[in-house]
């Protein structure tokens, strides 16, 4: 068998999730572009659509100059005065026209690009969410990790939007103005835009980037403020419960006001933003315009040369007045999506061995697959300053059950959640049919293991898509199988919608007791070959779990059973019981045996007894 070291529990330190880990805008757009260069033809389309569109829309003032020009008066010439505008309007039109179209083609040919993109990235996200450890889930916190991945997709449609359809366009139309600028007149005129373009461009960067650190501790304090609303919503009776809706409402109000001062510092640094940019760009088209009018005043320049400049003043400065609210955009839609990247980049703390393979097991003389469970040496602990496990050594041969008893915190939910491979051991090693856990894939793992968990927790949905999640795609006979085997079915047939009854936010319509059945129906219809019943009798009334525990005893003959209880009534008929405390094993045998060795399983046996 293969050899494995002491790994540590933390194989990933513990972090908030969604703590960004700056890598700056380009790394971003890096880890980006691959899901958009998926499209490449569609994208280079789309630069082309761009391209044909600056260029039509470039072209308009040009012909207007000339429009212009023709308009004016000259002797002799009074029947081009009539034919040539006609032909000009039509051109100056068809201009018009194919600047638009350029566009709207431009916006399908990439819309695919971009949703596919968007698609691909947040389908990743939630697979890599699904494959992080238990520990990860337990520690982070469900509104702001959602706020990030809500965020994160609508950056990815946002940067797209902005750069393709606003920025890069804009800065080829620049460059296509300057050039003609520069050629048809004095330098001047392309020096001026070029000056008012460079300050515009490092006043609206300097100031943007300083005022992305109010935008982050917006963001930061919108996510904290919308973790605080869902978990208070999650927790909607305990809230009840100690009569502390206000309790709530004030810390909820708390933060909407550190992000109401926040929002004001962020608006404050806005206006004194968009300010400076409106005097750059006023500067600007004051200064081309009057040495344009002194040109026309000189005889160096004619009357169409003038709405020339104008049109092009108008056309290059007027993207410009939204290119400080798409800077900003852009850096907030880089920070989002930076946000979403880290969630993907954080490591899995449990991942399948690079060479890991599938659980193979032998089926005996009626086809039903064997599998023995054996734990050797198990050391374990959740943090390393509180070991839970200390040298757990056991078998459970394949189709017998095995039970384990003691107090709580003696460690053995943890037996189920290790066996399951929710975290890996520290020492020691745990095997299916004599092939190390660690060494095969988590989903061939899963499929062979069964859990009935203490607390069940249903999908907002109905009664027979939560039994049916156990094995999806079963017919509605084969949920009704499960149910009757689960001792619900009669529940179910009472209530009005039937199998069609919604069970709730976290199935907190049903009692506890209808949530555990439910919660072994599904296990039961997934039949796996190893089953682990984690308390899953413990919120039963006595009559239902003597009715239930008989089917489970039926059910459990063919498989390899490992059943962790609290009352002993549940365990006597099991092959074997463990008596655990403080993470040992301290008796094992059958229920006859430890009741003759008179140990603590008989002490607890007498105790349980008399309470009865």
């Amino acid at each position: 068998m293969r050899s494995y070291g002491p790994a540590s529990p933390h194989q990933n330190p513990p972090a908030e999730a969604g703590t960004a880990v700056d890598k700056g805008d380009w790394g971003t757009l890096q880890r980006l572009f691959p899901y958009l260069w998926a499209y490449k033809w569609r994208v280079s389309i789309a630069l082309g659509l761009m391209v044909g569109a600056k260029v039509a829309n470039v072209g308009v003032p040009l012909l207007l100059k000339t429009l212009v020009d023709t308009m004016t008066p000259q002797p002799g010439q009074l029947s081009a005065v009539l034919v040539v505008p006609v032909a000009l309007l039509i051109a100056y039109a068809a201009l018009r026209l194919s600047t638009t179209l350029f566009a709207e083609l431009r916006d399908l040919v990439f819309a695919k690009a971009t949703e596919g993109a968007a698609r691909s990235i947040s389908l990743r996200v939630f697979r890599h969410l699904h494959a992080m450890s238990l520990r990860f889930h337990l520690e982070r916190q469900t509104g702001g990790m959602t706020r990030d991945i809500e965020r994160g997709t609508r950056a990815v449609h946002s940067l797209v939007s902005y750069s393709l359809y606003s920025i890069v366009p804009t800065l080829i139309e620049v460059t296509l103005v300057l050039t003609l600028l520069a050629v048809k007149f004095d330098v001047w005129f392309a020096g001026i835009t070029v000056i008012a373009l460079v300050l515009y461009i490092v006043f609206t960067i300097s100031m943007t980037e300083w005022r992305t650190q109010f935008r982050k501790r917006m963001n930061e304090l919108d996510s904290k403020a919308h973790s605080r609303a869902i978990d208070s919503l999650l927790n909607f009776e305990t809230v009840k419960y100690f009569n502390n809706e206000e309790f709530e409402a004030r810390r909820y109000d708390d933060n909407l006001e550190r992000y109401r001062r926040a929002a004001l510092q962020s608006q404050r640094t806005l206006s004194m933003l968009n300010a400076g940019q409106q005097f750059i760009i006023a500067s600007g088209l004051v200064a081309m315009l009057w040495r344009a009018t002194q040109g026309v005043v000189d005889g160096r320049m004619t009357l169409g040369d003038l709405v020339m400049v104008n049109a092009f003043m108008i056309q290059v400065y007027i993207p410009l007045n939204f290119l400080g609210a798409i800077y900003r955009e852009l850096k907030q839609n880089l920070l989002d999506l930076e946000k979403m990247f880290t969630l993907l980049e954080r490591s899995q703390e449990i991942a399948d061995a690079p060479d890991a393979r599938d659980l193979q097991l032998h089926s005996d003389a009626q086809g039903q697959p064997q599998a023995s469970v054996r734990f050797a040496q198990v050391d374990f602990a959740y943090d390393p300053a509180r070991p839970i496990l200390h040298g757990i050594s056991f078998e459970i041969p394949a189709g017998k059950t095995v039970a384990v008893v003691g107090p709580s915190g003696s460690g053995k939910s943890t037996l189920a959640r290790l066996l399951y491979r929710f975290y890996d051991v520290q020492h020691g090693s745990i095997s299916i049919a004599g092939q190390d856990i660690r060494s095969l894939t988590q989903t061939s793992l899963r499929a062979a293991i069964g859990i009935v968990p203490q607390d069940t927790v249903l999908f907002n949905d109905t009664v027979e898509y939560n039994i049916a999640y156990g094995r999806p795609g079963s017919s509605l006979e084969q949920v009704q199988a499960a149910a009757r085997a689960a001792h619900i079915d009669n529940f179910i047939a009472n209530t009005p919608a039937g199998y069609a009854t919604m069970v709730g936010e976290r199935g907190l319509k049903l009692s506890g007791g209808e949530k555990q059945r439910v919660a072994i129906a599904r296990t039961l219809l997934k039949n796996p070959p190893i089953l682990v019943f984690d308390e899953a009798t413990s919120a039963l009334d006595s009559a239902n779990e003597r009715a239930i525990q008989a089917e489970l005893q039926r059910i459990a003959q063919s498989k390899t059973t490992l059943v962790v209880a609290h009352r002993l009534s549940t365990v006597v008929d099991a092959h074997e019981i463990l008596v655990m405390q403080s993470g040992r094993i301290v008796e094992r045998g059958t229920h006859q045996a430890l009741l003759q060795a008179g140990g603590q399983y008989a002490q607890m046996w007498a105790l349980q007894q008399s309470s009865a």
